[in-house]
Formats: C-alpha cells, structure tokens, sequence
C-alpha cells in the first residue's frame, strides 16, 4: 500500500484517503479482537462454558491494566512526536525513560494490591458460585503478566510515536498468534485446563514485550536512554497524565460496564446469563472491527483539513465517513440478526463426555443467547453517526467535547440504565439497555456535530 503523505491528505480524494486510512487500522483491530476471539472459542471448546465465564469477570481487570499502560504510552508519545518534530531529541529521551518508571511504578503496586485482596475482587466482578475458582486460577496467574502488558501497551504507542507503524503491527500480531499457539499446546495437548488457558495469555505478552524491547534495543529504534532519563521530572509527568487521560477514562468506563454487568447478571441467571454475555461481549470487540477502522481513519483527514481551514473537505470526510461506517455497521447488523444461533455454537463444546452440569449450562447458553444478541445489536446501523461525531472532535483538538461524547454512550446513558431498567424488566431489562443507549448517544452526538458544522466548518477556505 502506498504511503500517505501530509500534503496528500489535504489534496486526494476523500473516499479513497478514507480507505487507504481505514484499511490498515481495520486489520490492526482485526488481529486484536481476533485473538480475544478465538482464544474464547478455544477455551469454551475444550474447558467449557464456565471457563468463558470465569475468563469474563477477569477481563474488566485486564482492560484497566491494559488502559493505564496504553494511557502512559498515548500521553508520552503525544510529546515524544512532537519533541522529535522540534529536533529536540533530550527531551523525547526523557519522556520515554519517564514512561518507563511510571509504567514499572504502577504495575508493580497493582500486582501487590491484586494478589492481597484476591478473594475480595474476584466476587465483586461477578466472580460467584461455580465461577470464583476458576476465575482465581485465571486471575492470579494473569496478574504475574501484568507489569510485561503495561510495558507492552505503553511501548507499542510509543513505536507509533517513532514513525514505525510496520514494527507495531508486528508486536500486535506477536501476541495473537502465539497466545493461539500456546493455548492448542497448554489446553489441548498438555491439559492444563484454567492453568493452560492463564499461561497461554500471559505468554503472549512476553512474547510481545520481548519483541518491544527487542525493537528498543536495536537500530531501528531512536530512543536510546540512559539512567538518568529515567528520573521523574514534574512537568513531564504532568502532561503524560493530561493527555493520557482521556484513554483512561474511556477503558475505566468500559472495565465499569464489564464489572456490572457481570454482577447484574449473575444476580438474574447465575453462571449461564455471565457466560452468555461473556459471548456477547467478545461480539461487541470482533464484529464492529471494520466501522472501528473506518473511525480511526477518518482522524487525520479530519484533523489535516481542519488544520488547513479546509472545511469543505471536512465536511466532506465527515460525510464519507459516515457512510463507509453505517453501510459495515449494516452488514454487520445483518449477520448477526440471522445467525445468532450460529454463532453461539462456536463457543460450546459439542463433545458428549462433557459433566452433566456443563452438558446442561451449554444448553442454557444456547438457548438463551440469540435473543440477547439481537436486542445488544438492534441499534447498530446507526453508531457510524456517534463514532465518527465523537472522532471528529477529538481530530480537531476539542478534548472536552471528545471526551463527553465518546462517555456519553456508557458512561451517561448505558450505566444508569442497567442499574434502573432491570428493576422492572428483569433480564430484557439489561439487553433493552444496549439499543436505548447506542440511540440517545447517536442523537446527542448528532446534535452537537450539525451544531459545530453549521457554525464552524459552513466558512470555506479557497484553496
């Protein structure tokens, strides 16, 4: 694929921009759900369904560790491009070893604080009954991986900050595979069961960690730092931490929703309604990949053109993006509207010699989620208008609206709704709550952003 230059942002054509934007950050995500995925249909396979369970109350701990690195690497690499941009070299070398120490600062406390009250988290995550013990299995040994995920999340962004985005897709694709790999050799071959499953995703991030450092270590990395960059220094930390921050509000929204959500529906359905969603939400992260590639797209278009005072072109990205987005969304809405029952099958074992109890708990999960599937979807043709409504703001600098917009689906709307609706609705209480929220998030963002076109972008630049 052609390189995209600046200069080729304000002067191609939007469409084909948008696809030669869209097209590599669309597999970037591919690989990442894929593996979550997969791995998912590989447990559920060959532990059960009470794995995938387990594996789900454990998740909301694994996205906030992941955020809190990934919003380390985002805030430091914001400054590192900016201080390599200016020829400032010391300054990007003093960024990059204060992301180090703060990365090695807050995980090293998290593994402490997690393995102390281990027996008080896991059942405030959902992690009851049946659940709780092979959620623990799952969860200490993932906790020993967690300073090499913060690390890995934290270096990937900063790769990206380099200019090197091959070698980042590379330490993306470095985890997946070798997390399917090790899961056939740990869970099939070895039969180590939860064990298998903890240590296989857990050597996926040091097979990926490795590879980072490797990336450092070597030539084709610029940042090379001393002992003496790794020493804090105020001001870096300080603006690590404002721009960082807007990634981690928005994971730390999500581990909220996973945490509640698996609370909610253990007190409705016991382990079944938690495996059930715990399908469902691995839904959520591979079916929408591409509309989630045609957003990431969008932004430097969006944000090279704004700069420019290209507003027609704006527009005319906005526009483009919206449709590219809801004609996948609608593809997507379509599969998953006639084959929900199909899909669920890929996550059970078929095997006869399966334990009475998980013959009847993969019957109940089978049962009991094409329904949820379709109310969770109902609403996706229109998310392209929230997506890229709240993309756009953030291409253009406005953090605050940014911010407010991409919470406003769970964070404003989804959250008091799952507390409320299930009071009254009981489960469909919890599964109406999913297309009430994609809809009052898609008409406040579609607000705001006819606001900002007819007030800001109506003024052309003649270029």
């Amino acid at each position: 694929m052609a390189k995209i230059t600046s200069e080729a942002l304000g002067i191609e054509p939007v469409g084909k921009l948008l696809i030669k934007q869209a097209v590599p950050a669309s597999i970037g995500i591919l690989v990442m759900s894929l593996n979550i995925l997969i791995d998912s249909i590989f447990v559920g396979n060959w532990i059960g369904s009470i794995a995938i369970a387990a594996i789900n109350v454990v998740l909301p701990v694994s996205f906030f560790i992941a955020a809190l690195g990934m919003s380390i690497g985002v805030g430091g690499s914001s400054i590192i491009s900016r201080a390599l941009g200016a020829n400032n070299k010391e300054k990007a070398l003093k960024t990059f070893g204060n992301q180090i120490t703060l990365s090695l600062l807050f995980m090293v406390s998290l593994v402490v604080l997690g393995l102390v009250f281990v027996d008080d988290i896991i059942p405030k995550f959902g992690g009851k009954g049946d659940i709780f013990e092979p959620a623990k299995i799952y969860y200490t040994i993932i906790l020993y991986g967690v300073p090499i995920l913060g690390f890995a999340m934290m270096g990937n962004t900063v790769i990206r900050a380099e200019g090197k985005p091959k070698f980042a897709m590379t330490a993306m694709i470095i985890p997946t595979v070798s997390n399917l790999f090790m899961d056939y050799l740990f869970i099939k071959v070895m039969d180590m069961g939860m064990h298998g499953a903890a240590w296989a995703t857990t050597g996926s991030y040091l097979a990926c960690f490795l590879y980072i450092f490797w990336f450092f270590s070597s030539k084709n990395s610029e940042l090379k730092i001393s002992f003496r960059h790794l020493c804090l220094q105020q001001e870096i930390v300080s603006e690590i931490a404002s721009l960082g921050g807007v990634t981690l509000a928005r994971q730390a929204v999500v581990s909220i929703t996973y945490l509640l959500m698996n609370t909610i529906l253990f007190d409705l359905g016991q382990e079944g309604l938690v495996a059930v969603y715990a399908i469902i939400g691995r839904m959520l992260m591979f079916a929408l990949f591409p509309v989630f590639g045609v957003t990431q797209g969008f932004l430097p278009i969006a944000g090279y053109n704004y700069g420019a005072q290209r507003y027609p072109r704006v527009r005319e990205s906005i526009n483009t993006a919206i449709k590219y987005a809801a004609i996948l969304a609608t593809l997507v809405f379509i599969g998953l509207m006639i084959f929900p029952a199909e899909i669920t099958t890929l996550f059970l074992s078929n095997n006869p010699n399966l334990a009475p109890k998980e013959l009847a708990l993969n019957q109940y999960v089978l049962s009991h989620t094409a329904e949820p599937m379709r109310w969770v979807f109902a609403a996706t043709p229109i998310i392209a208008l929230q997506l890229i409504g709240a993309a756009y703001f953030q291409a253009v600098g406005k953090a605050i609206p940014a911010l407010l917009l991409t919470l406003s689906r769970q964070g404003f709307f989804f959250i008091p709704l799952i507390l409320i609706l299930p009071k009254f609705y009981g489960e469909l209480g919890v599964w109406i709550s999913f297309p009430i929220a994609d809809i009052l998030a898609t008409l406040v963002t579609g607000y705001f952003l006819n606001r900002e076109v007819r007030t800001k972008l109506i003024t052309s630049k003649i270029t």
